[in-house]
């Protein structure tokens, strides 16, 4: 029996993932349902982002949330159309202030291969003396641009491209933190690299929420273009109303029902890609030499490798894909809100989705995105009706009544803790673990 759950595990499990889904389709409604999958798609996209960079390479990134966020700025700089009025009041400041950040990299680079007996001193001196004079021209460029009817626009805007060519640019935004963060940091030890990438995820939300110039920081962007049609316009389409007909339901469900699909449809068109990708990625000859580093790094380096050098792109790589998922659900929200990025939602949850479903597996990392995202969704309502139930003999006024309904909205973060420990004591290698020997 085991050796048959072992050969059908991935069907099986997937099975019953689906089953999941249409018992929440069948019970609830296909809205909520629908809302879940391509929730769901989306942290399988950065869960597979997290799997190739952990499961690969043994690279512990915790910066996630900031890639994610990244991704999110793409999609605002690509798709949103732009505010002439902003880049007239700050546009010739802003460029000097760009042509003083590149002149300062450039001179830095320059010094450093001339004098190297001087190089950490010269380098300091010279960023010093950059930063100096780029806040001189990107302080009033900052204050003109946000002073442009700061209630509805107050930064630059976009390029007004459609929308999913935000989502690679997204990917290339968060591929150049990842460059410039993994020539810093992949040099340290484990440890290390994840004090250093959490910072620095921190670092950039930062930015983003305070530079309005940007991204209107915490007023947010509102009002993104869709990939797909908006549910009123499809009200008045009349295979919308035969549907809702055929079905028996009202236009409005119809359309946010269809909307639902065909953002499904292209979210899983991103997966397959990146999975496919993914997947030859691992089994090529570049896979198998990544795996051996993160066994043994030691033995790599005897055989020649330039263990830096794979590492640096692994976890280019990786993040790459993060910010892809992260450009996807920006879309998706049709809102920018880099308020919303925390650490809980956007990587303790998705390192949770990839130790769960087998780290070093991209199957089991998809797996463990619908698993958990499901879990966590389903949470909330379950808890409150279990309490509930325990608490249906007790008086309304009752005090352990009242603190078990309050704590049901504490469910979450306590069945994704549960969830950890259970699988890091039974299954550490997760629900589909990484095949050995291949």
């Amino acid at each position: 029996m085991s050796g048959f759950f072992d050969k059908w595990r991935i069907p099986l499990l997937y099975t019953a993932m689906a089953l999941l889904l249409l018992a929440v389709g069948f019970g609830q409604s296909w809205t909520v349902m629908l809302a879940i999958l391509n929730l769901g798609l989306i942290s399988a996209v950065m869960a597979l982002g997290v799997n190739i960079q952990w499961g690969y390479a043994g690279l512990f990134n915790v910066g996630i949330m900031g890639f994610a966020a990244l991704g999110g700025l793409g999609v605002v700089l690509t798709a949103m159309p732009p505010v002439p009025a902003a880049w007239s009041a700050g546009g010739i400041n802003l460029g000097l202030a760009a042509l003083v950040i590149v002149g300062t990299i450039a001179l830095a680079l320059f010094v450093r291969e001339r004098l190297p007996g001087l190089r950490g001193p010269a380098t300091l001196i010279i960023v010093f003396a950059g930063y100096v004079v780029m806040r001189f021209f990107l302080d009033p460029a900052s204050e003109a641009i946000e002073a442009v009817n700061s209630a509805s626009e107050g930064y630059l805007g976009g390029l007004g491209l459609p929308v999913l060519i935000g989502w690679p640019v997204g990917g290339l935004f968060a591929a150049g933190a990842a460059y410039i963060v993994g020539k810093i940091a992949l040099g340290l030890r484990s440890d290390y690299l994840a004090i250093a990438t959490l910072g620095i995820s921190e670092i950039i939300i930062a930015v983003i929420k305070n530079e309005d110039w940007l991204s209107r920081g915490v007023k947010n962007v509102t009002g993104l273009p869709r990939p797909v049609p908006y549910e009123r316009d499809l009200q008045a389409e009349q295979w919308i109303i035969d549907l809702a007909a055929r079905f028996e339901t009202d236009v409005q469900t119809s359309s946010a029902i269809v909307v639902r699909l065909e953002y499904a449809l292209l979210f899983a068109a991103v997966l397959g890609i990146l999975m496919w990708l993914s997947q030859r990625a691992l089994h090529s000859p570049w896979g198998r030499m990544m795996r051996a580093i993160r066994d043994n790094r030691d033995a790599a380096e005897a055989m020649g490798k330039d263990v830096t050098r794979r590492h640096l792109q692994v976890f280019v790589m990786g993040s790459a894909v993060v910010g892809i998922g992260g450009a996807m659900l920006t879309t998706l929200d049709g809102q920018f809100t880099p308020s919303s990025y925390n650490p809980l939602r956007y990587t303790f949850l998705i390192w949770v989705m990839v130790i769960a479903g087998g780290s070093g597996n991209n199957w089991g990392s998809i797996l463990g995105a619908f698993l958990i995202w499901y879990v966590w969704v389903m949470a909330e309502p379950l808890g409150s009706g279990l309490m509930n139930l325990l608490t249906a003999g007790m008086d309304a006024d009752n005090g352990l009544r009242t603190h078990l309904l309050d704590g049901a909205a504490h469910m979450r973060p306590f069945l994704m803790g549960l969830i950890l420990l259970l699988v890091l004591r039974f299954a550490p290698r997760g629900l589909i673990p990484e095949r050995s020997g291949r």
